[in-house]
């Protein structure tokens, strides 16, 4: 989402001949969506612990580089950027652009380093973070704090139109209770709402993003007050502000968003993600907006009907914090820079 934030705004001058190199995840969807060239590759997943995928996933990272390298030879040196939001599937770009002599900038979107975006950090020449915490993971002399590239919908009122299953949000009587294991979804945290959906349904008009995996299963459960969706795309921010409460995972983009609109919320950190990267964005909403942070061990049993009542009834210290979007600006400029410079 922040590679997609940085490609509209580039697209508004119409100066850029922009494409994107990706696996064949939900991010070609996304990408389909805003007319510029795809181009899929094989990659491997960095593990840092044994696996035997681990063996047969450094012959698709090879297989990636080389698709890669030849991708990139359609253009010339001088003026390609490689601009890189990290993940698994960048590494054979990178190492491909560098062994073409292109010039590579990393964005890290997380407090904590990605593993992908530490080898990459090797081969750029500039590093941009989203949150300051960040800068003693990557060499000092080529790192800048940049901010994360907020869509331009965290700014703006939310739209009269907005409604959920035909209901015009602001007819709805009920607080309202957002909650998202993140685009593909999560287990976990689909089956805390189906252990309290009683309860929950007798209090709050509930939107529950439950993945595509798990759509299925979920509408069967619909009713006047609970409305399950698989994937939420452009409305998002939409969510998050007509929410009284949203229970969320806490993926950078997340966490940067909520905070951006100054939205105390319960997060539900991925336990298995790199270095707890997910705890410690969310440790940044609880400092910033006094958000909750439940951890996965304390999931099983919880009355989270209880929970969330504590959650509203609880003092809320004035914060005033709010983000002034100039993290996309930021980047922009860099990326100018760079063409400026360039010819």
């Amino acid at each position: 989402m922040p590679a997609v934030t940085l490609i509209k705004a580039l697209q508004v001058s119409g100066d850029y001949n922009i494409f994107y190199v990706g696996g064949s995840g939900i991010e070609k969807e996304i990408i389909s969506e805003i007319s510029i060239p795809y181009f899929s590759i094989l990659t491997g997943k960095l593990r840092r612990y044994f696996s035997l995928e681990n063996f047969f996933d450094i012959f698709k990272v090879g297989l990636g580089v080389i698709q890669s390298f030849f991708l990139l030879l359609r253009f010339n040196k001088d003026d390609t950027l490689i601009f890189s939001t990290g993940g698994f599937v960048s590494i054979p770009v990178v190492v491909a652009a560098k062994l073409l002599g292109k010039t590579i900038y990393i964005h890290e979107q997380t407090s904590r380093v990605g593993l992908a975006n530490k080898i990459a950090s090797k081969l750029a020449s500039k590093i941009f973070i989203s949150f300051k915490e960040s800068k003693g993971y990557f060499p000092i002399e080529k790192t800048y704090f940049s901010g994360y590239p907020l869509r331009d919908e965290c700014f703006l009122p939310m739209t009269s139109t907005f409604s959920v299953r035909g209901v015009e949000i602001k007819n709805i009587k009920r607080p309202i209770l957002f909650i998202t294991g993140g685009g593909n979804g999560s287990l976990l945290i689909n089956n805390l709402i189906r252990e309290n959906l009683s309860e929950l349904t007798k209090e709050y008009f509930i939107v529950h993003q439950v993945g595509k995996k798990f759509i299925g299963e979920y509408s069967k459960l619909e009713s006047e007050n609970y409305h399950p969706v698989s994937f939420i795309r452009d409305d998002i921010i939409s969510y998050f502000k007509a929410a009284s409460i949203v229970v969320s995972r806490s993926g950078a983009g997340t966490v940067s968003e909520l905070m951006a609109l100054g939205k105390r919320s319960i997060f539900i950190p991925l336990k298995i993600a790199q270095k707890n990267e997910q705890f410690h964005n969310a440790q940044e909403a609880q400092k910033k907006l006094d958000s909750k942070i439940l951890t996965e061990d304390k999931l099983r049993g919880l009355n989270l009907s209880s929970y969330l009542k504590d959650f509203q009834s609880s003092s809320v210290r004035e914060i005033g914090f709010g983000s002034d979007g100039r993290a996309k600006e930021k980047l922009i400029s860099e990326i100018n820079l760079f063409y400026l410079e360039s010819e």
